[in-house]
């Protein structure tokens, strides 16, 4: 059972469903397109209706992420962004908004910064814990032990081609919720949701999740609330980038007010 018990992401979930339909968990990268403006842009996500904040630490070597991040990563990196600065934009942004801030990292950032020296410097900085895409949880013993101490959340995720086993496996370490990824591929604005989705989040209830999260794919207020209608939250990343890139923090807050219509449906 996906372990809620000091969670401050999954209690911001619950709260979602019992005031709307559910949450909506919105991504963008520290750094881009400069790291003034992406502390901006995250608080103008809480402000338009984003219960909890992902945000990605660049990363020359992604294995998830699609065209989109990857250019706006590339463009962060181009222009000097340091594992610190996620500390940095971190604190910023919670001493402005009240919303959970998951990081989303590769394995690799976090080993070479020293994973004791990371999470002490997240926890600090007020984070909420970490999203981890690239490791399984029978090879993050030292994570787990480490979130246990200083008592951040632990985001694993769960794909369709999971066996039974992995989505226990990933529902008895996740703390805050289950990260199910509707469809195999990376990140992107699709024009519909994977089926596979909803059968996916079905597997982890049955495996003992309590709260899921489903990504990838989702870019409209129509399939955020599509989404809802059988998970806990919807975590909507391409399209929230896309609009920083083309509008601003204007662009991005207009976009994150039409993706949390879907939460009121």
């Amino acid at each position: 059972m996906t372990d809620t018990t000091t969670s401050p992401v999954a209690a911001a979930v619950a709260a979602a469903r019992e005031t709307r339909t559910g949450a909506l968990v919105g991504y963008l990268p520290i750094g881009f397109p400069d790291l003034s403006t992406s502390i901006d842009a995250a608080v103008a996500l809480v402000e338009a209706g984003v219960d909890v904040l992902e945000l990605g630490l660049p990363y020359s070597d992604p294995v998830m992420d699609g065209t989109v991040i990857q250019a706006a990563t590339q463009q962060a990196l181009a222009n000097g962004f340091r594992v610190t600065h996620v500390f940095e934009a971190v604190k910023q942004i919670r001493a402005q908004v009240d919303a959970p801030a998951l990081v989303m990292t590769y394995w690799n950032p976090v080993v070479q910064f020293g994973l004791d020296r990371f999470a002490d410097q997240l926890a600090e900085a007020g984070g909420a814990g970490l999203i981890t895409p690239d490791i399984t949880p029978d090879s993050a013993a030292d994570w787990i032990a480490t979130s246990e101490r200083t008592g951040l959340d632990r985001v694993f995720l769960a794909a369709p081609t999971s066996t039974d086993e992995r989505l226990r496996q990933a529902t008895a370490a996740s703390r805050g919720f289950v990260y199910a990824v509707s469809t195999m591929g990376v990140t992107s604005a699709r024009a519909s949701v994977d089926d596979a989705a909803r059968v996916l989040v079905g597997r982890l209830r049955d495996a003992g999740a309590d709260s899921v999260c489903v990504g990838i794919g989702i870019s409209t207020g129509e399939q955020v609330g599509e989404v809802l209608s059988y998970a806990d939250g919807a975590i909507v990343g391409s399209m929230l980038v896309k609009s920083l890139a083309d509008g601003g923090v204007a662009g991005v807050r207009a976009a994150a007010e039409s993706l949390a219509a879907g939460t009121r449906r």
